[in-house]
């Protein structure tokens, strides 16, 4: 199991939280289009991650890795299309940002690590 103190699970759960959180204020009638899919795109980055980790294998663990990044890169474009749907503020839309940013260089080099 990967540790809770890992920070690859650290910002990927906070992600997670972050998302879950910011989708309360969302519209009802996005219920079952956008805020789903977020909801599904925010847990599957978390969700590889462990799942990766899980497998016991280096190449195993790149390869989830690699499907968590787009996962990861689904999560920002529906970051970025919330806002411009104004369903959140600046400043939420530029802390999930940076989390996402930060997730990301972990993610790749771990992925380009030789």
């Amino acid at each position: 199991m990967i540790s809770e103190n890992n920070p690859l699970y650290v910002k990927a759960d906070k992600l997670a939280n972050s998302i879950y959180e910011i989708i309360q204020c969302f519209p009802k009638y996005e219920l079952y289009g956008l805020t789903s899919q977020l909801r599904r795109s925010a847990l599957s980055v978390v969700l590889n991650i462990v799942e990766g980790f899980a497998r016991q294998s280096k190449n195993e663990f790149r390869r989830f890795l690699i499907i968590a990044f787009g996962s990861l890169e689904e999560t920002r474009y529906l970051i970025n299309f919330s806002k411009k749907q104004n369903y959140l503020n600046e400043l939420k839309f530029k802390e999930t940002v940076l989390l996402i940013n930060e997730l990301a260089k972990i993610i790749w080099s771990i992925v380009n690590k030789k």
